[in-house]
């Protein structure tokens, strides 16, 4: 029954006594993945594995081996970093920091970084 003792739909989401009504589980509903939603910071990760000449990068030089590519985007800028798989350390990768005028580009960013540096075969 709504407010007025009539049976119904409570109005606009409020129970009688004027609380909001708890809101319905949706897995995944307003969410963007590693953001802090559309405009904010969001990043894209991919494990890969480099060809025999790694992945030079602005900190350390080249690193090789199995590694993590994460495509970030905040502030009107996206930035490629690597690590080491499951290490804490991210290394810009030498390059990659240019302004995106659009982050729904973010995507097509990091597809183009992983299809450039993912060389298992060599």
């Amino acid at each position: 029954m709504n407010a007025a003792g009539e049976s119904g739909p409570s109005a606009a989401g409020m129970t009688a006594d004027g609380t909001a009504e708890t809101p319905a589980a949706v897995p995944g509903a307003g969410m963007v993945a590693d953001s802090g939603g559309a405009a904010g910071p969001q990043a894209r990760t991919t494990d890969i594995v480099p060809g025999p000449g790694g992945v030079m990068t602005d900190e350390v030089g080249v690193v090789t081996g199995d590694l993590t590519l994460r495509t970030e985007y905040a502030d009107g800028k996206v930035t490629v970093r690597v690590q080491y798989k499951d290490a804490d350390e991210w290394y810009a990768v030498t390059g990659t920091s240019v302004t995106l005028a659009d982050p729904a580009g973010l995507d097509a960013v990091h597809g183009v970084a992983v299809g450039l540096l993912n060389r298992p075969e060599g």
